[in-house]
């Protein structure tokens, strides 16, 4: 019992790291790298400016707000996995369905971002910079281990079988 604790806290405290790390490079993928990848040669300044006089905002408060809730969400995970009945799976799975929720979320997060870059620039709306689908192959992978592990649960529970190893 005691081991499968230990487990639970190394999972949870994993997980909320990585979902913070997530945020972290959504934020700065839709602040700082999209918009220099999608006007080279200026600074971030410059393409702020530009963005102002062509009537646009940069919504910056808000998807910091916006992509804060998930980390808020992984503390709220790392608090629930102290519980004594928490299992290293059931943490788990929290993880990982909150990093495949992040597609979404950076998603929801860059849409209005992107289109006022676009509007500005006269350029397509899409991510210019690399990291964006490096989050949506985050999210993906994560979303399959869920769907994986999600099935030999339902398995295990089904037919009374262990389908996972003991922790």
């Amino acid at each position: 019992m005691a081991g499968q604790r230990y487990g639970t806290r190394i999972v949870a405290t994993a997980g909320t790291l990585a979902v913070v790390a997530y945020a972290a490079v959504a934020m700065l993928q839709i602040l700082v790298w999209n918009p220099l990848a999608a006007a080279p040669g200026l600074s971030l300044t410059e393409i702020h400016e530009a963005m102002s006089a062509a009537g646009e905002g940069v919504f910056a408060p808000g998807v910091i707000g916006f992509l804060l809730v998930g980390p808020l969400i992984a503390a709220f995970l790392l608090i629930a996995a102290r519980r004594p009945d928490a299992t290293p799976t059931a943490t788990t799975l929290g993880y990982l369905g909150l990093l495949a929720a992040g597609a979404g979320a950076y998603f929801l997060a860059s849409f209005g971002p992107g289109m006022a870059i676009a509007d500005t620039f006269l350029i397509g709306g899409a991510d210019a910079a690399p990291a964006g689908w490096i989050l949506i192959g985050v999210s993906t992978l994560s979303a399959l281990t869920f769907a994986g592990i999600g099935a030999l649960v339902a398995f295990r529970g089904r037919t009374g079988r262990r389908a996972l190893p003991a922790t």
